[in-house]
């Protein structure tokens, strides 16, 4: 009977294309069809960690068991994370946090950085955590010292970061709105405007009040919520933006004449903000 033993410290390629390294302790494969096994476990890309899974697997399933663990691992590599982008005004009294996340696939961001810092921002520090196999980068950003708090400005972060999330991982364009223009592949699912579409205020204490707003994503979005907004006099004191995917959710601090927005006034905005979003088509440019 032949015995093969092996002891080894070996590469394993995740479908995001890097290598980590694992090591593997006393891996023992006894008789020749488990040998013929091993190697054909191998010719299909697996570990040896995986090898050893595999063995079990045919013991009782047979050769299907290798074809169930090659479509399993094709699916794994045709599987597309949900790209997510939060800029956030409220976690840091001294500068806007910029946090990115798609799946595990994001590196460190160099470009990115610079293209934020091409902006006029200095990027005081960043952090990356990781958390369910989902890898989070943060920026902390300011401009001249303070937060960032010009509509026009954080939108163009927004669009410089999904630029640079769409440039250096293609695959996310069918994930984002922005995919159906400059991306390599448009998203396959639509998102229904009327059904996606809410808008809420609420009281934020006595000088100001919560607007929150959740609908399909479009460039522009942001300054043409705040160009509404300001249309009616209606004073922008900061906004969250946050985009999942196919999806935008924004949160206004807003207030009128240096108090919080009335029933009626708060009524007149909801109606203007979902005339606008409700409509086909922008007849504007809003880039």
């Amino acid at each position: 009977m032949a015995i093969a033993s092996t002891y080894s410290t070996f590469p394993i390629r995740t479908s995001s294309s890097k290598v980590h390294e694992s090591s593997v302790s006393s891996v023992r494969f006894c008789g020749p069809k488990s040998a013929r096994l091993s190697r054909f476990a191998t010719e299909l890309g697996c570990s040896m960690f995986e090898t050893k899974r595999v063995l079990k697997c045919a013991a009782k399933e047979g050769v299907n068991a290798f074809n169930s663990l090659s479509l399993k691992s094709s699916q794994e590599d045709d599987y597309v994370p949900m790209p997510v982008l939060l800029i956030d005004q409220d976690s840091d009294p001294e500068a806007t946090i910029v946090q990115v996340s798609f799946g595990d696939r994001l590196g460190a961001l160099i470009d990115t950085m610079k293209a934020l810092k091409d902006l006029g921002l200095d990027v005081v520090k960043g952090t990356v955590t990781t958390q369910n196999n989902v890898k989070e980068t943060k920026f902390y950003i300011t401009k001249m010292d303070r937060k960032v708090d010009d509509p026009d400005l954080l939108e163009r972060i927004r669009l410089t970061i999904i630029n640079n999330l769409l440039k250096y991982h293609p695959e996310s364009s069918e994930k984002l709105a922005m995919g159906e223009v400059f991306g390599i592949k448009p998203p396959e699912r639509k998102i229904d405007v009327n059904v996606a579409t809410h808008i809420h205020i609420k009281e934020d204490g006595p000088k100001r009040s919560l607007l929150y707003v959740e609908t399909a994503d479009r460039p522009g979005l942001l300054l043409e919520m705040v160009k509404i907004i300001s249309d009616i006099n209606i004073v922008v004191e900061s906004a969250e933006i946050d985009t999942e995917g196919l999806v935008a959710r924004d949160k206004f601090h807003v207030s009128y004449r240096g108090a919080a927005l009335n029933p009626s006034l708060s009524q007149v905005l909801v109606n203007c903000l979902r005339f606008y979003l409700l409509r086909p088509e922008t007849d504007d440019d809003s880039y």
